[in-house]
């Protein structure tokens, strides 16, 4: 059946709808050995050639949704050119093309880490504009004030630009962490994307994280997942987030 070009890209796993737009405007994609330079136009990849930069399109019969205990000291990228360790060195085997982290955590940190082949799932979770909530546990040096706590909570300055209002609660170990000496766990809920954010709030206040565990994004929790693991998203996990961003079942 006959679809517009850039749903098709979407679904193979080529970033959103829109930047698969940018990838045909920009002549990087074939039909039938043609270049195609218009994003309304359609093809049947059941039946036509599809090619992306001479490479040819392989269309996932099923979306894939995985959730991740994301390790410490791995990075979240698809290829690294040093050959450091990546997330993709921790997935299963045998999944379909195109399986890739859902937005980032840094090497220093760990906790929960989405992956999909679903273009415009990935593209929506990761963009700002939805206020995604994602939950953090941190350990920070020393003990916060209330007055600190006040203040992460209305919002900080980090990079000349102030946070959006933020959940914290000074909390216990989050599940396989310990408490430690002179320090303090906090429980942070933010919404933006910025990069290091929690760890660039918590340092402009004189309380740098040491350890940092993200537990949930939207309603999806980390829970008892073993670090390095993966497991499938459920029915209702996977719904819930595409009701957050926009996306009904006719969408996915």
């Amino acid at each position: 059946m006959k679809e517009r070009l850039q749903k098709i890209l979407a679904r193979a796993g080529h970033g959103s709808r829109r930047s698969a737009e940018t990838l045909i405007a920009d002549g990087r994609v074939a039909v039938n050995g043609a270049v195609v330079t218009e994003p309304g136009t359609q093809a049947d990849p059941d039946v036509d050639r599809i090619e992306v930069d001479g490479v040819p399109l392989t269309v996932a019969g099923a979306h894939v949704y995985l959730a991740m205990n994301k390790p410490y000291g791995f990075l979240t990228t698809a290829h690294d050119p040093q050959g450091r360790r990546t997330v993709m060195d921790l997935l299963p085997p045998n999944l379909p093309p195109h399986v890739l982290p859902v937005g980032r955590l840094d090497r220093d940190s760990e906790g929960l880490l989405l992956f999909t082949n679903d273009g415009e799932f990935a593209h929506r979770l990761a963009h700002p504009r939805y206020e995604l909530d994602k939950e953090y546990h941190a350990c920070v040096t020393g003990t916060p004030s209330a007055d600190a706590l006040r203040a992460l909570r209305g919002g900080v300055v980090i990079e000349e630009k102030r946070t959006s209002p933020a959940q914290v609660d000074v909390v216990g170990p989050p599940y396989g962490q310990k408490p430690r000496e002179n320090h303090t766990w906090l429980r942070i809920v933010i919404h933006e994307g910025r990069r290091r954010q929690v760890r660039l709030m918590c340092a402009s206040l004189g309380h740098p994280v040491r350890s940092l565990v993200r537990t949930r994004i939207g309603q999806v929790l980390i829970g008892r997942l073993a670090v390095g693991k993966t497991r499938p998203l459920s029915k209702r996990e996977i719904a819930s987030l595409k009701a957050v961003v926009g996306l009904g079942t006719s969408e996915a």
